[in-house]
């Protein structure tokens, strides 16, 4: 049995996932989960993931790794080269703080825009099985929130290739989705920041970056 990545072209966590498994090189089938049409709440899919969400990755065994994280702490152990989480002690610590600031600074707060701003996230302020109300106050701190993390990222990315080591790292995949994804709320990185774009349209050469694109 192969790989099964529940994945969602459109949704930003999976497209981490798929840029991991392609920069390792890893043959796996596609379930798409329609998030539109709230597929992730079946009965079907609670079954395989009860968290509701996507990623969700299937392994040949039968294990199902619900969650990025899982994903790629799996991954990097299965499959070490290229390593995306670090070669040495101190590599991996800058993988590891650049990708949490990257999703909590910057994904956690887009996702704060839109989920307490959008007419179809009404209800649904939260992921997961519960339903959550939309609070819009969050919306407006998520956009101060994603503006400093823009000053952030920008600042750390002077004179570097890369965001946490001197290889394209998780980090660099967790902060460029958090960039491609700012769009959707009208959010993206000002010109001004031309670090980030720099290193953005630099990764554009790999094929894992684009070719995961929806």
């Amino acid at each position: 049995m192969s790989m099964i990545l529940y994945d969602f072209a459109m949704a930003p966590s999976p497209r981490r996932a798929r840029i991991a498994l392609m920069e390792k090189g890893i043959s796996y089938e596609t379930v798409s989960i329609n998030l539109l049409e709230g597929e992730q709440l079946s009965d079907e899919f609670k079954a395989i993931n009860p968290t509701c969400t996507i990623p969700a990755l299937k392994l040949p065994d039968g294990n199902v790794l619900g969650d990025n994280h899982g994903i790629i702490a799996w991954l990097d152990r299965e499959y070490p080269e290229p390593p995306l989480l670090g070669r040495s002690a101190i590599e991996a610590a800058h993988v590891a703080t650049w990708s949490s600031r990257c999703e909590f600074e910057g994904l956690l707060a887009i996702a704060e825009i839109l989920r307490n701003f959008a007419p179809q996230m009404k209800g649904r302020a939260v992921t997961g099985p519960v339903n959550h109300e939309q609070i819009p106050e969050l919306a407006d701190r998520g956009r101060s929130r994603l503006g400093h993390f823009w000053e952030t990222l920008d600042e750390r990315l002077e004179g570097r290739k890369f965001l946490a080591t001197e290889t394209f790292s998780w980090a660099d995949i967790t902060g460029l989705v958090a960039v491609d994804f700012s769009a959707i709320v009208g959010q993206s990185p000002d010109e001004k920041f031309k670090n980030i774009w720099q290193w953005r349209n630099a990764l554009n050469e790999l094929e894992s970056v684009s070719g995961s694109n929806p």
